[in-house]
């Protein structure tokens, strides 16, 4: 199984320059996606008031670093998939111009979305930008792997369908349990619950969205050294540590306009109902990475609060700004597939 140590990685990225600006691409798009998606694991939690914002955008950051180093350690399935989607193989030069071209269409979509406080989902830009790079590069579908993509469309039916649904469930089982309590004396504890539940989330975060981009990082490595046919591979822990790092910085800087669309303006939940909005994402997420099926984490957690406010009446929900995020959802695979598209014809006429 094909892998690099950081030995053999550090005297190529300071002697290639190409691999130097993939890195740094790559890198971008860690930064932006903890900037831009992890603020949904916390978005609960703050609008309840459970924690502040600043102490919930650093425990998002300190969770996320931790999914990414304990999930990929334990299963790197997401990692194998994302890699194996599509083929960047044949001439590694313009493979890797293609890739480059991919992840600048990522970021640019990513942050024009944070600009008008859209949680779009950087998984499908990523998804869908790769798609439109390697389309341009073998000018066909022949660059794409139909068996990985069915599971692709797959994690889009499960995290709108099982978001909702445990979403709904969830919210249902904690009013059975807590029936006969008094409410007043039950806030104290769902306070705490909340900020675990958060934790919770933003831990399966980093497990989904770290695996997703190191699998990225590990096919710009192997395109600069001319490798475009490796078929396997180990991620290494120096890799895991420098990502879970980049996505907890990115975290830290915030994304407060994601915070209110997601957990102020779609549902006006309590602290009971966001509470079981976290414990239902995070395990349908949780599902999600041990059978290897790469999932949006925007996609849960939303359908998760849309599931825990339409289970006390479908008014609870405001289907305006639930509207505007599925418009943004749907406009993802072919907007950054586009702009995935153009940029690799682009950088391959340029370079």
């Amino acid at each position: 199984m094909t892998t690099i140590t950081l030995a053999e990685f550090l005297p190529q990225l300071f002697s290639n320059p190409v691999l130097a600006i993939t890195v740094i691409l790559t890198l971008g798009v860690i930064l932006v996606n903890g900037w831009t998606d992890a603020p949904n694991a916390i978005a609960t939690c703050v609008s309840t008031q459970s924690m502040s914002p600043r102490a919930a955008i650093l425990m998002a950051a300190v969770f996320n670093f931790l999914g990414v180093l304990v999930m990929t350690v334990i299963n790197a399935s997401v990692a194998t998939t994302i890699y194996s989607m599509v083929d960047f193989g044949g001439n590694s030069s313009e493979a890797l111009v293609a890739l480059c071209a991919a992840l600048f269409a990522i970021v640019t979509w990513a942050v024009a979305a944070w600009w008008f406080g859209i949680p779009t989902s950087e998984s499908h830009a990523l998804i869908a930008g790769l798609s439109g790079a390697a389309i341009a590069l073998h000018g066909g579908l022949s660059g794409i792997n139909g068996g990985e993509w069915v599971k692709v469309i797959y994690g889009l039916v499960l995290s709108t369908v099982l978001g909702f649904a445990f979403g709904w469930i969830a919210v249902k089982a904690v009013e059975l349990v807590c029936r006969n309590m008094d409410r007043g004396k039950t806030l104290g504890f769902f306070r705490g619950a909340q900020a675990a539940g958060g934790a919770a989330m933003a831990f399966m975060h980093g497990a989904q969205d770290g695996q997703k981009f190191m699998g990225v990082f590990m096919l710009g490595i192997f395109l600069a050294n001319g490798q475009g046919t490796v078929e396997s591979f180990q991620i290494p822990i120096w890799l895991m540590i420098l990502c879970s790092a980049v996505m907890a910085l990115g975290t830290s800087i915030g994304g407060y306009r994601i915070i209110k669309a997601v957990g102020m303006d779609m549902v006006k939940l309590e602290k009971y109902q966001g509470f079981a909005a976290d414990l239902a994402g995070a395990g349908c997420l949780l599902l999600s990475s041990v059978w290897g099926i790469p999932v949006s984490t925007t996609h849960t957690k939303t359908t998760a609060i849309m599931g825990v406010g339409a289970a006390r009446r479908l008014s609870s929900v405001n289907w305006g700004v639930v509207r505007e995020m599925v418009m943004t959802w749907v406009l993802t695979f072919p907007g950054c597939g586009i702009i995935g598209f153009l940029m690799a014809k682009l950088f391959m006429w340029l370079f």
